[in-house]
């Protein structure tokens, strides 16, 4: 996903909401979010499989290893997120209770569909990767106000500059950022968007061939 790709939702790790919550709408900003939540209870974005750390425990279970192994795969996930947080758990193996600590095991997590989750010291960002319609229309309009922004510079414009933009695009791709128009013109300082199918279709932004002139007013 381009970074100038709009998404619905960045959900973050609720322990994290004390230390960063300050800073949420600079985080939306940064990483073209919708929007930020704190989730406690990850378990609805994530899938989590506990496996054993052979190395730590084939010394503690021996020829129990595989009892051991059917015991993690019935942890809970309030089990599963105290190892995580680095705390100890209480587990019974053939009827004898052994006290766990997240290096007893190894904890693999996977996004589920829709989701993509990025881990690193226990702290978790899971991003909603569904992309609406009105979001790749929001994406389409800022990689052209990126296009456009490109050309002013190569032009030489002032930055403050009032331009006129004639354009040579398809029907699909106008009707895609006919509604982000206005912020187009905002970002651009383009007083007008003039069309001329005489120009030749020489950029292509998200799959679509583009033709764009530039004049100063």
């Amino acid at each position: 996903i381009k970074v100038r790709q709009p998404i619905s939702e960045a959900i973050i790790d609720g322990k994290n909401k004390q230390i960063i919550g300050d800073l949420t709408e600079l985080i939306k900003e940064e990483l073209n979010l919708k929007k930020v939540t704190y989730e406690n209870n990850l378990s609805e974005f994530m899938n989590f499989e506990v496996k054993p750390n052979f190395k730590k425990a084939g010394p503690m279970f021996g020829p129990k290893i595989k009892l051991y192994s059917e015991a993690l795969s019935k942890l809970n996930i309030e089990q599963i997120n105290k190892l995580e947080n680095e705390e100890e758990i209480t587990i019974n193996v053939d009827g004898k209770d052994y006290n766990l600590d997240k290096d007893m095991v190894d904890i693999r997590i996977s996004s589920k569909e829709g989701f993509n989750v990025g881990t690193s010291n226990n702290r978790f960002i899971i991003l909603n990767t569904d992309l609406s319609k009105d979001l790749l229309d929001e994406g389409l309009a800022r990689e052209t106000v990126s296009k456009i922004q490109q050309l002013r510079k190569s032009c030489d414009f002032d930055i403050m500059d009032r331009i006129k933009v004639y354009y040579h695009a398809n029907d699909e791709y106008m009707n895609s950022i006919n509604n982000y128009m206005d912020f187009i013109k905002k970002e651009t300082l383009a007083n007008e968007f003039v069309c001329d199918n005489n120009l030749e279709l020489d950029t292509i932004i998200n799959d679509y061939q583009v033709g764009f002139k530039l004049e100063r007013m």
